[in-house]
């Protein structure tokens, strides 16, 4: 241990630790802009920069350790004028309209700035402004870059990509796309956790709200909307919406106050893609010598790009199954279209609200629209996106009252909620596995031991005396140890979910941003509440998907389901391969 002053309180902390983690832990904030912790504690923004007593130079408060007797200040006249002259130097590099970012009200370096009482900058501004391909699903915006490194670190050390990097040197030294690429060359995973840790606004999604809303006052259109299961958990953030406020209903009420004419539940298909993965996982396990193991869900884009970008030749062992998204696009323009509405399928303008930036990409995908409606999901929003359209329509959800989903599309069941959090995809299909071999429920929470934010969690399951060994694992860095240890013959599994944003789609690349916290485990523990308030828990007994079979796809793995329901993952490739 070591004994140290700051701001003339006596503290002591574990040798090693730094001035700002002892500060913080004796209630002293320290302001940081490029800090993220264990990622990038490299001092780059200077923005954290303390006085120590008997020293000339200000330290930052992020990479240096506390010593014993050390007297620290972290706004003195020095340290304060420092601070105030770095965050202007910064903004002179800084596009600073700030009111037309998509960042505005979320943005670390204008609360900062706001807090330091910053209201003019001494010098001439000059930043960077690069070409960018805006049809892409994820923009960088060079203007806004402050070169805090944090996308870098996060690509690299997280998601194990490296689609970042510096370029460039001196003056001009700066961060762009890896290996002198362009973004539409590089094998982005597009998951989406390089914009939610940017401080700024330089990384944000394609917007795409215009295109809904001139659906919308479209008459020729009728707007269908699904939401997926982990937007739930998140929504009412954007809005600063208590969480008592930010419900299911309210959100259901929400989209249909923005003229959407029906409003469906994404859980709705995530009970349908359990029916026909695990049905699908079933199918492999009484044929086993006819495949490669184990077999992989399929219903992150983001881990689907990943896949087959660095693992190619394991392209088969991904389930056929398409995404919960794309299944409802599919059943939205056929079996709604059909024997709902009895309607023009091109009539039908699909709508996704997603926590995901991949699923952006996922619908543009040239195979994977068989409703012959054009594509199946004509629109991807993340869960900002959302936020966004609510507020700018004037649209208040706290005055709503709570309204219910839309049928027959809008019944899901609790193992569809937790779709959203790491485990749920798996401990779903457990339960209906279980079912499907032993002709009985287990009790709801029997695959429990999948849940947390353990990096990689190893079960066996034994259900009617089989072993099935299965695996859950979140973030990309963390799936390539597992493919790595499956490679080397270190690990055998039979069935492998892998969601590819840390925390799962709780933790997506479009959910809301709430600067210097991870709100996947939060968000997560959301779900689980939900699934267990839910008196359908089992994705098998969903009547409205007990009924879509009965009179549209007869049975899991029919030839209709087949299809509408899969698809060949190598119908497309990646930049690198293509």
């Amino acid at each position: 241990m070591v004994n140290l002053t700051i701001d003339h309180k006596n503290i002591q902390v574990p040798e090693g630790t730094t001035i700002l983690k002892a500060a913080a832990a004796a209630g002293i904030e320290i302001p940081t802009l490029c800090f993220l912790k264990d990622l990038n504690e490299i001092g780059a923004c200077r923005i954290c920069c303390v006085e120590i007593e008997g020293k000339d130079t200000l330290v930052a408060a992020c990479n240096t350790a506390a010593e014993e007797g050390m007297v620290v200040y972290t706004s003195s006249l020095k340290a304060h004028y420092a601070r105030r002259m770095n965050l202007q130097i910064i903004l002179s590099q800084h596009d600073f309209r700030c009111a037309a970012c998509q960042r505005n009200g979320s943005c670390a370096l204008q609360k900062i700035c706001a807090d330091m009482n910053i209201n003019d900058v001494p010098f001439g501004q000059s930043y960077e402004k690069k070409e960018w391909d805006l049809s892409f699903p994820l923009i960088r915006d060079d203007s806004k870059c402050i070169k805090c490194m944090r996308c870098v670190q996060i690509c690299d050390k997280v998601q194990s990509l490296g689609i970042w990097d510096i370029v460039n040197t001196g003056k001009r030294t700066g961060v762009g796309v890896s290996k002198m690429r362009t973004i539409t060359e590089a094998d982005c995973a597009l998951c989406g956790q390089c914009i939610t840790h940017c401080p700024t606004g330089a990384l944000r999604e394609r917007d795409d709200v215009r295109k809904v809303m001139d659906a919308v006052n479209d008459p020729d259109k009728i707007v269908v909307v699904q939401i997926a299961p982990a937007v739930r958990s998140a929504w009412g953030e954007g809005l600063g919406l208590p969480e008592k406020m930010a419900t299911e209903k309210r959100m259901a009420a929400a989209v249909r106050a923005l003229g959407m004419d029906y409003v469906f539940d994404t859980n709705f298909s995530a009970d349908l893609t359990i029916m026909e993965e695990a049905n699908e996982f079933l199918e492999r396990m009484t044929h086993r010598e006819k495949y490669q193991w184990p077999m992989y869900t399929s219903c992150c884009p983001g881990w689907v790009r990943f896949l087959k970008s660095q693992y190619p030749d394991m392209t088969e062992q991904l389930s056929t199954a398409k995404s919960p998204q794309q299944m409802f696009g599919a059943v939205a323009k056929t079996y709604f279209a059909e024997k709902v509405l009895d309607t023009d399928p091109s009539r039908i303008f699909c709508v996704s609200i997603m926590p995901c930036t991949a699923k952006k990409a996922e619908c543009a995908l040239p195979n994977i629209n068989d409703a012959g409606a054009d594509k199946d999901v004509d629109v991807v929003l993340t869960t900002r996106e959302f936020d966004r359209m609510l507020r700018s329509e004037l649209i208040c959800p706290a005055n709503l009252e709570e309204e219910e989903f839309d049928s027959p599309l809008g019944t899901g069941s609790g193992a569809a909620v937790i779709f959203g959090a790491t485990g749920g995809v798996m401990e779903a299909a457990l339960r209906t596995a279980y079912y499907a071999l032993k002709k009985e429920n287990p009790k709801p929470d029997a695959f429990k031991m999948v849940r947390g934010l353990d990096e990689i969690k190893e079960v066996t399951a034994e259900i009617a005396g089989i072993p099935i060994r299965a695996a859950v694992v979140h973030g990309l860095g963390n799936t390539r140890k597992l493919i790595e240890r499956v490679i080397a013959g270190e690990a055998e599994y039979d069935f492998v979910e892998v969601m590819a944003c840390p925390g799962g789609c709780a933790g997506g690349g479009g959910q809301p941003i709430t600067e210097g916290r991870e709100m996947a485990g939060e968000r997560g523990s959301k779900l689980y509440t939900l699934d267990k308030k839910n008196p359908l828990r089992f994705s098998h007994e969903n009547p409205s998907v007990r009924a879509l079979y009965a009179q549209y796809l007869e049975k899991p793995l029919s030839h209709r389901a087949h299809e509408l329901l899969h698809t060949d993952h190598s119908g497309w490739d990646m930049p690198s391969k293509a």
